[in-house]
């Protein structure tokens, strides 16, 4: 069944779209983040406790940024999914990672996370939202994306699948460039 779909930037224009898919039963995780844990080096809880404070502090990157820190996937109108991306350097936390620093000293963009809501799931929309991704950095001049999906044989729970799979970023255009980990790989895609 086909279904319309849309992905529009995070603004103040659109982040009552963005709560309202936080609300959606089964996003207590995203509740708790609101998409800060990358953004932040230092300790940092994603509880439902820490949740009014990430959000507070997400929403004044929305109000005090020239980009958007995501897209808000939209399907028949109503919110569906989330993706984030931006500069990478304004993702402290991958600079600490085992996994996910960086590769060279080459300018890129992260993708760090996706959300799609239960009730969208399993209908391509998590692929759409990439490819909303992918013309959106185009359009900011980005030339080089950078993602860091899953890679394991069996699946893993749909909540915790923020990352993406590899095969979501092959099917996407992305390469892989570095393993630093057996399940994990950092993928890139080069813009024109």
């Amino acid at each position: 069944m086909g279904y319309a779909f849309e992905a529009r930037p995070l603004t103040p224009e659109t982040w009552a779209d963005l709560e309202e898919l936080f609300a959606i039963r089964g996003g207590s995780i995203v509740r708790g983040c609101w998409c800060m844990y990358y953004r932040r080096s230092g300790p940092m809880s994603v509880s439902a406790a820490a949740g009014p404070d990430n959000k507070r502090d997400l929403r004044t990157l929305v109000d005090d940024g020239d980009v958007s820190p995501g897209l808000i996937g939209y399907v028949d109108r109503a919110p569906a999914g989330w993706i984030s991306l931006g500069p990478r350097e304004d993702y402290a936390r991958l600079e600490r990672s085992r996994v996910m620093k960086a590769v060279d000293d080459q300018p890129v963009w992260s993708i760090i996370c996706a959300f799609v809501a239960k009730p969208y799931r399993g209908r391509g929309v998590h692929h759409k939202l990439l490819d909303a991704a992918v013309r959106y950095a185009r359009e900011q001049g980005v030339r080089m994306l950078e993602a860091y999906p899953v890679d394991k044989p069996e699946r893993s729970h749909d909540d915790f699948m923020f990352f993406g799979s590899r095969s979501l970023y092959e099917r996407a255009g992305f390469t892989e460039v570095v393993r630093r980990s057996p399940t994990r790989v950092t993928m890139r895609r080069a813009l024109s």
